[in-house]
């Protein structure tokens, strides 16, 4: 067709003249039409991530529900990345999720090689965040410049907790990946409710052990702002060990008297300057690790002014 014909056509569709429109991955160029809310992609196994993006972002543009239905023939076996693809255009569908999918793209095609014409690579083996803090370090030492071989992201967390996804909650390992991805960036209150809405939205209602999770990681992330770097956990208590300097800054009688209205199952002692905070686990009204993220806002609270 020509572009007057085209156009003829659009606008025809566009003022209700018709009410199904057939045709080709055109479609996907940007035509914006607010009152189609039902699309049906044929063959969807053979398009590429971008572009499933592209075409489903042609319903859902007004305030009503959209729905797009990626067809495939059933008596065809698919292949893996092709059914990675599908599965990732279905789970993201929240606006905005174009960086998702791309850094999800890439990680399905790989990165290709750096110093050569291959296209596609095996970044996922590695992971997108480790593949670019390998490369990221490396072209610092062509440079020259000083890379902190020490620097390690799994170091042991100072407390313990579960941190196991239940099959009955996401059955896909990439897709718990994922998930511990999101829960390691909690680094704050309002990250950590962020996250917890997302995941809800995603997969359903958290279970317990999940929250507590997200808990860990935010109190992990906390401690490590008051240099906290030594805590003992057994059965019956959990031992935090402050820094000598923060021991110092402490107001010793409003942290005791604090603590003591937050629970009665904390107690103070002293070793070689430094000033030990005990809980006793035993009995407990909720888990422990919400009992240090409000000890450490108690510890901020008495410091010194």
């Amino acid at each position: 067709m020509n572009k007057t014909e085209l156009e003829d056509i659009m606008f025809k569709f566009i003022n209700h003249e018709y009410d199904i429109m057939v045709c080709t991955t055109i479609i996907e160029t940007g035509i914006d039409i607010p009152n189609v809310n039902t699309l049906i992609i044929i063959d969807a196994d053979h398009y590429g991530l971008s572009q499933l993006y592209q075409i489903r972002g042609r319903v859902g543009r007004t305030n009503k529900i959209a729905y797009c239905y990626l067809m495939y023939d059933n008596r065809k076996i698919l292949s893996e990345v092709a059914t990675k693809r599908l599965k990732v255009i279905k789970e993201f569908t929240e606006l905005g999720s174009g960086f998702s999918i791309a850094m999800r793209d890439l990680s399905i095609r790989g990165a290709g090689n750096i110093l050569g014409s291959e296209q596609s690579g095996y970044i996922d083996s590695v992971g997108v965040e480790l593949f670019m803090r390998m490369l990221d370090d490396e072209i610092n030492r062509v440079k020259g410049n000083p890379v902190d071989e020490l620097k390690d992201e799994n170091v042991e967390p100072l407390i313990e907790v579960e941190t196991n996804i239940s099959d009955n909650y996401v059955e896909e390992e990439e897709l718990k990946i994922e998930i511990h991805r999101e829960i390691n960036k909690i680094d704050s209150f309002d990250k950590l409710n962020d996250t917890k809405k997302v995941l809800e939205d995603r997969f359903g209602t958290l279970p317990d052990n999940l929250i507590i999770y997200m808990y860990e990681e935010w109190f992990e992330k906390e401690a490590a702002k008051f240099g906290i770097n030594k805590i003992k956990q057994n059965k019956n208590s959990i031992e935090v060990y402050l820094p000598i300097t923060l021991t110092e800054m402490i107001d010793g009688e409003k942290l005791f008297i604090d603590l003591y209205t937050l629970s009665r199952m904390f107690r103070i002692s002293m070793k070689n300057r430094q000033m030990i905070i005990i809980l006793d686990t035993i009995k407990l009204d909720k888990h422990f690790v919400y009992y240090l993220i409000e000890m450490l806002n108690v510890v901020k609270n008495s410091i010194k002014k």
